[in-house]
């Protein structure tokens, strides 16, 4: 027996706490209420959430290729989820958890993603393009191909990263933990790359 379809102004409402394993693939869910909700499991694949009100809510689900842009997705937690592709163009991200996420090519561009955690994340070829990541945790984070041009990464915790072929120029590095990364053919020009001796050594060869 089939799932009975949702009522999708209900949901827009807030009328809807429990989204668990919720079927809402493509829904325009532009400006909904669904702060605090519980969209575990959820397929969101391609929803349009933009301008959405977010907070709190349990988003460890599939967002593949949605549109969250605009959103406040403050303090909700977004670990493990599926991110790929999706858009967080001028949305609210802070005290966001994306440990774990999957996040390969999503737009995380001019964010203030300041103290995020994205241990273990998933960013191959995202676009982190001038955010904030002062003191963000990107450790044991695969960033791969990713755009982090000009991109504020003082005191960002990078143990363990792969940066293989990423986009750093303009960056600022300072004073970043950066042991055991992977730096294979990424981009450095003009990076402050102060308090990283082992870096500038690395540059300087």
């Amino acid at each position: 027996m089939s799932a009975p379809e949702l009522d999708l102004d209900a949901v827009r409402l807030g009328k809807t706490q429990d989204l668990a394993q919720a079927q809402l693939a493509g829904a325009d869910l532009a400006g909904a209420d669904l702060a605090g909700v519980d969209l575990s499991q959820a397929n969101l694949a391609g929803a349009t959430l933009t301008g959405a009100n977010l907070r709190q809510s349990r988003l460890r689900a599939n967002l593949r290729g949605a549109d969250v842009g605009g959103a406040d997705l403050t303090d909700a937690d977004c670990r493990n989820g599926d991110f790929r592709g999706t858009s967080f163009v001028d949305a609210q991200v802070n005290l966001v958890s994306f440990a774990g996420a999957f996040l390969a090519g999503a737009v995380l561009s001019h964010l203030d993603l300041v103290n995020a955690d994205f241990r273990g994340a998933d960013l191959r070829g995202a676009t982190l393009a001038g955010s904030s990541l002062r003191g963000a945790d990107l450790s044991n984070a695969n960033l791969a191909g990713a755009d982090l041009s000009q991109a504020d990464l003082e005191e960002a915790n990078l143990n363990g990263a792969v940066l293989r072929g990423a986009n750093l120029s303009q960056a600022n590095l300072f004073c970043s933990q950066v042991e055991q990364v992977i730096w294979d053919g990424a981009v450095l020009e003009g990076a402050c790359i102060e308090g990283i001796p082992s870096l500038a050594d690395r540059i300087s060869r």
